[in-house]
């Protein structure tokens, strides 16, 4: 497709080769139109012709103002109002007027065609429309006097509705001005000159002389603007001068964000904007997330925060660090198969170089009871107490069951089970009293809604239960008993030795007499009257039949030392005892 910019009468566009761009100058206030006709093949044929202009970029995925649109007549807001298509898109004319001209409507202009599907282009020729101030006057180089002069005064006419009119300032005495007309610029568009031919004198030097276009039925004169302050569409202050302030005091985070001064009169609107960015300090971390989980499950917790700039987020748990990220307002914690020993408190704290906050979190991981190794029990005399620990959550239910007396008491039954929970762990203690008998097996079982489990507790120090059982006397009597079976065995081993000797013949000779020592406890000498039986025997010259030997019991104070505690093993409560052979 082809695209052609110019002007000719009535403002139609004349030929021109595709390519190279148009300029066109214009005062503002009044109009002016960009002639323009397009060209396409004939064997396309669309049913419909639609057109854009686009401004200072020929490409849509730039996202530039659109100026005039045919389809939806939707368009930037510097061009509501003011531009208007002159030319018959079906007959190839894309002829653009624009109206209320105003400084920022200066640049480059670009039109794109639209035969419908894939049928779409945008020319890279282009019209630039340059936006002046005042009339352009052009002096000759070189003024003498008594030597004719030809001043001229150019203004732009590309206005086929609003035709301007030139006058001339301070040229009385000077002559008539003669207007030329109309001429075409080699950019294709049209300027009206006047010419204005007098003869300079020496009383003329330094006379001050001006051009002035006007248009007729329009006002041209700059009336003050309303300056507008906004703020996502609302307006926070607006007054008609030409300079407004806006001040704020004592700003907070909520004033962060774009700011718009607009400035609008009768002849079009321009606007500014200005980012006001408020630095602060973290807000205190909001936590969203699970935070009851069975044993096993994944649990994901997310931490967020507000600040500028951005914090450093950390998630903590007992002083270590579990996930953290640097400037982001979010931070996600995952724990797949979550164990009992997740359970506890968490921190997560943000920070910046305007502060620190931090909240802190708990987790609570549900899972079946455990029976810890520190269970057991324990006799003291006649009492039985047992010890069951239990790590549990939810808080369980303990039991302790006696299957050789089919009795189970509960932790409800306070005169017998006293409970205690710490934490994760509860504590239960089963008292029994009276126990003269052998302890009982004692099972602890404790259950939650997650399961159950039971273990038989261990007593502690079962070798001396029995002597915790009989207490002291029964201790002494029973250790009496033992020491004269001992001595009745050893006087029945001599009694069978002195019989079976050759030595014991009767006769004359005087009795044997033999002493030895018996201790219990730190003798050395225990048993030595038996090692010297044989070796140290002595015939006293004793003739017939032996004579019987009596048994001497020495007088043994076995409940003279106290006993420490009910487990005292019974050699700590004898000091010891003699045993004498005559």
């Amino acid at each position: 497709m082809d695209l052609v910019f110019g002007a000719g009468g009535n403002g139609e566009p004349n030929e021109r080769g595709a390519g190279g761009f148009w300029g066109r100058k214009q005062l503002p206030g009044p109009q002016s139109s960009i002639p323009c006709r397009f060209d396409f093949p004939d064997e396309l044929r669309p049913a419909v012709v639609h057109g854009v202009w686009y401004f200072n970029s020929p490409y849509p995925k730039n996202y530039p103002p659109v100026v005039f649109k045919s389809r939806t007549q939707v368009v930037h807001e510097s061009f509501q109002g003011r531009s208007r298509l002159l030319g018959d898109l079906g007959l190839r004319n894309c002829t653009l007027l624009l109206s209320t001209l105003s400084p920022e409507l200066g640049g480059k202009y670009y039109f794109r065609g639209d035969l419908g599907g894939y049928n779409q282009y945008t020319f890279s020729e282009h019209s630039v429309l340059d936006i002046i101030n005042t009339p352009n006057i052009v002096v000759p180089p070189e003024v003498v006097a008594g030597k004719e002069v030809e001043v001229s005064c150019m203004v732009p006419d590309n206005c086929p509705e609003l035709r301007p009119e030139i006058s001339w300032l301070g040229h009385e005495g000077l002559g008539e001005p003669t207007v030329l007309g109309r001429l075409r610029e080699d950019e294709g568009t049209w300027v009206l000159v006047s010419l204005l031919h007098f003869v300079p004198t020496r009383e003329a030097n330094g006379l001050r002389l001006g051009c002035q276009a006007a248009f007729p039925n329009t006002t041209l004169h700059n009336p003050p603007p309303l300056l507008t302050w906004m703020r996502d569409g609302t307006v926070l202050r607006e007054a008609v001068t030409e300079i407004l302030y806006l001040e704020l005091e004592e700003v907070t985070p909520g004033e962060d964000g774009i700011y718009a001064c607009l400035a609008e009169n009768a002849y079009g609107q321009d606007n500014r904007t200005v980012d006001l960015s408020v630095m602060y300090a973290p807000w205190k971390p909001t936590v969203n997330g699970t935070m009851v989980a069975v044993e096993g499950e994944t649990v994901s917790i997310l931490c967020s925060t507000q600040s500028n700039p951005d914090p450093i987020l950390t998630i903590f748990k007992e002083k270590q660090i579990l996930a953290t990220v640097i400037y982001e307002s979010q931070l996600q914690l995952e724990l797949p198969a979550v164990t009992p020993e997740d359970d506890g408190e968490y921190w997560c704290v943000a920070e910046n170089q305007y502060g620190q906050r931090a909240t802190a979190f708990n987790l609570s991981v549900e899972f079946a009871p455990m029976i810890l190794l520190e269970s057991h029990c324990a006799a003291a005399r006649d009492t039985v107490q047992c010890l069951c620990v239990v790590k549990s959550n939810p808080e369980p239910s303990v039991a302790f069951e006696l299957p050789s007396r089919n009795v189970t008491v509960n932790e409800t039954e306070r005169e017998f089970v006293y409970s205690e929970r710490s934490g994760l762990l509860l504590t239960s203690i089963l008292t029994l009293r009276g126990q003269a008998q052998a302890p009982p097996r004692v099972i602890c079982t404790a259950r939650n809604l997650y399961g159950t489990k039971s273990l038989e507790l261990p007593f502690q120090g079962a070798h001396r239960l029995m002597w915790a059982k009989i207490g002291p006397v029964g201790a002494v009597v029973a250790f009496a008993i033992l020491i004269a079976i001992v001595c009745y065995i050893t006087q029945t081993r001599r009694k069978k030795n002195l019989t079976e000797s050759p030595s014991f013949s009767a006769g004359d000779n005087p009795h044997v007499l033999y002493s030895s020592d018996f201790r219990i406890s730190g003798a050395p000498e225990k048993y030595e009257s038996e090692r010297r039986l044989g070796s140290e025997r002595r015939l006293l010259g004793l003739r017939g039949e032996p004579p019987e030997l009596d048994l001497s019991y020495s007088h043994s104070d076995l409940g003279k030392r106290p006993t420490k505690d009910s487990y005292t093993l019974t050699e700590e409560l004898a000091e010891y005892a003699e045993i004498r052979v005559k």
